[in-house]
């Protein structure tokens, strides 16, 4: 039988997250976490980046305040279905972001290899844009979404396929849990909190979107339940 690059059932490791290789390459996931630390703290700087590097809804002619100032919301461009993953609102938010992409993301990379993995991160990305863009068009607030969580919550699916019996510990609250219930948890509580309009100001109907396009990636690279 041959083995699948994404779950291998005949290997004694094949629930165990592995170090990246080869020795001496950077990791992509370093590089993701690196190029999003430094474009935070840019951003930090320069406010109007996310008038031109977040997403924004289509269509819009709406006004919003910019530091002191009131500009034209900055009409959607195609680039922002990928910067918005580089920009995020505050400490606690891309050090969530990036915990979980060093957490999960470097698991996988060991196993798919950096270009499979670039592959994956970034549909992820790109897929819960598009969804969040739909969701937004049928909203009647205008607001710009960033954060690299949709593509998390990718990895978040793919590793809890991959490695469904590894123990997660969450830091809130600090519990043991199998990664394949922590991704069941999780996506139904986004679903609740979509649905349900709780915990306003976050996109969770984005990080399902992530959710889904990764799957529907494993799907076409030939992953099946049960396999």
């Amino acid at each position: 039988m041959r083995k699948h690059p994404l779950y291998q059932p005949n290997s004694p490791d094949s629930d165990r997250p592995r170090a990246p290789g080869p020795r001496g390459s950077v990791p992509l996931a370093f590089i993701l976490i690196a190029v999003n630390v430094l474009v935070f703290l840019l951003s930090m700087s320069a406010q109007m980046m996310f008038a031109w590097f977040a997403l924004w809804p289509l269509g819009s002619t709406e006004q919003i305040m910019v530091g002191n100032s009131s500009m034209a919301v900055p009409p959607f461009a195609p680039w922002q279905l990928i910067s918005y993953g580089f920009m995020h609102g505050s400490v606690t938010h891309i050090f969530f972001n990036m915990f979980a992409l060093f957490l999960f993301g470097l698991p996988l990379e060991a196993g798919w290899g950096r270009w499979r993995f670039g592959v994956y991160y970034f549909t992820c990305l790109i897929g819960a844009g598009l969804v969040q863009l739909v969701v937004a068009s049928s909203s009647a607030e205008v607001y710009p979404t960033v954060g690299a969580s949709g593509a998390v919550f990718g990895l978040l699916l793919a590793y809890g396929l991959r490695f469904p019996n590894s123990v997660i510990v969450l830091l809130i609250p600090p519990i043991p849990i199998k990664a394949k219930y922590f991704v069941v948890l999780y996506g139904a509580a986004e679903l609740l909190f979509g649905v349900t309009g709780m915990m306003p100001g976050v996109a969770h109907f984005a990080h399902l979107g992530g959710m889904l396009f990764g799957l529907l990636l494993l799907l076409k690279w030939g992953w099946r339940p049960g396999r």
